[in-house]
């Protein structure tokens, strides 16, 4: 029985656990915290999740979807707050489609639950020390031990996230790695709204909820147990800063102005700012993702990007829809699984790394002018008459899977080349469903 060791019981850990041990293989996870189910871990570093098609169908195929819906809830489109308090909606897609807000944490204890029953065995409190790539050792240290342990697999698989132990040997210990870290100017931070006195959501939980602020906005996701897990994107320095509000007075002067209808649902506010944590946000890229048949890098461990398209887990549990398909076709082939894998992910992670940082601009500057929700309430009309001609960058992206991100992203930049053009129009305001925008869209669409 072939041994796998997988370095890391995140969500991607843990989900491709299960495809392996599915296939009839020993597997075995080393994770450097301790065990989420008996020792959560503080409130503050968390960014509720958005789980969407291309993460269902990572978990339909080891028929486990049900388990997790169990811990989800749908959100049908956007409600944006404007600085007056005022609310717009728009929806994420066509009628009966979602996306799924999840708890980080929730999510992976299921999972881990999950992978148990399916024979997984987890070690906690082991943290990687090294990598040894020619004999494919991975060495552990213990926290409450200190004990070092050689852990020898037949494959190993890096999904230990941004910070990844694996790829740093790879780094270290390989000619030609290529490897970029970018960071963001700002940063995040969670806060919280309650549930109501009577135990209600004090909002529509059946949306995601943005505060749009031009530099800078706040979200909040609803949770299983009526709370709203919010958080705020913010510029690490500057005149509206987190190294700006550094006084209970300036911060609550701040967010009465510009998050008014927010506050007033935030009792925990100064307690929540203050103690948790101001969090970065970072992309990475790196190539190649493999070491022989030795070891490969899955998940953030290969490409870490930031949060604003809601893809990094959706992403993460395609690698392991990906890997399941090569194995189906290759077999025991690891070196040919390993390199295919990597040719085939990485323009897709590139491209949706891309198409997040610009969902962030459009998010926090966009959402809430009226040439944005026009512009997409044509979209929405033009490819509600032309499906098979127009399907929104969105849509693509979020609820399309067998659309590569790659693909919708040059997708969607014809698309924007062709919307400048319609929105350049005279009066557009007052004939957007008309024959000539159609016919226009049409025609640039053919030449």
């Amino acid at each position: 029985m072939k041994k796998f060791t997988l370095i890391g019981s995140g969500l991607v850990g843990s989900l491709l656990s299960i495809y392996l041990s599915k296939r009839g293989y020993k597997v075995s996870m080393y994770e450097r915290r301790p065990d989420l189910r008996t020792n959560r871990i503080s409130a503050g570093r968390s960014i509720n999740l958005a789980l969407s098609d291309r993460g269902w169908r990572g978990l339909e195929k080891v028929g486990i979807a049900d388990e997790i819906r169990k811990v989800a809830l749908p959100m049908k489109g956007r409600i944006m707050h404007d600085i007056n308090s005022q609310l717009s909606y728009q929806p994420y897609g066509k009628e009966g489609q979602a996306i799924y807000s999840v708890s980080r944490g929730g999510l992976n204890c299921v999972l881990m639950d999950l992978a148990e029953k399916q024979g997984v065995e987890i070690f906690f409190n082991e943290r990687c020390d090294g990598v040894d790539l020619k004999k494919g050792n991975a060495i552990f240290e213990n926290f409450e031990t200190q004990k070092k342990t050689e852990v020898h697999a037949d494959y190993l698989f890096a999904t230990d996230g941004a910070g990844s132990a694996a790829r740093l040997q790879l780094q270290l210990s390989t000619d030609r790695f290529q490897y970029s870290q970018q960071y963001l100017e700002h940063g995040y931070k969670e806060l919280s709204i309650p549930p109501t006195p009577d135990g209600d959501f004090a909002m529509d939980p059946t949306a995601l909820h943005i505060w749009p602020r031009g530099s800078f906005m706040l979200i909040a996701l609803p949770n299983m147990d009526k709370s709203f897990t919010c958080t705020l994107f913010f510029p690490f320095d500057g005149e509206n800063s987190f190294n700006a509000l550094d006084t209970e007075e300036k911060m609550m002067t701040f967010f009465t102005k510009m998050f008014p209808d927010a506050v007033s649902l935030m009792p925990t506010l100064k307690t929540d700012y203050f103690e948790n944590p101001a969090c970065s946000l970072g992309i990475i890229r790196c190539f190649p993702w493999s070491y022989e048949d030795k070891l490969l890098l899955v998940g953030d461990a290969a490409h870490a990007i930031v949060p604003f398209y809601g893809q990094g887990m959706n992403c993460g549990f395609e690698d392991c829809v990906v890997l399941d398909q090569l194995m189906d076709a290759h077999g025991e082939d690891w070196k040919t699984i390993f390199h295919e894998f990597e040719v085939s992910r990485k323009p897709d992670s590139d491209a949706i790394a891309d198409l997040a940082v610009a969902n962030f601009i459009e998010m926090r500057d966009k959402v809430g002018q009226k040439e944005f929700l026009l512009q997409k309430k044509i979209e929405a009309w033009f490819s509600t008459k032309y499906p098979e001609k127009w399907i929104p960058l969105y849509t693509m992206v979020t609820f399309s899977p067998d659309i590569r991100y790659s693909e919708a992203l040059r997708e969607g930049q014809r698309q924007e080349s062709i919307m400048k053009k319609v929105m350049a129009l005279d009066n557009i305001e007052s004939k957007w469903d008309s024959e000539e925008v159609e016919n226009l869209m049409l025609e640039l669409l053919n030449g």
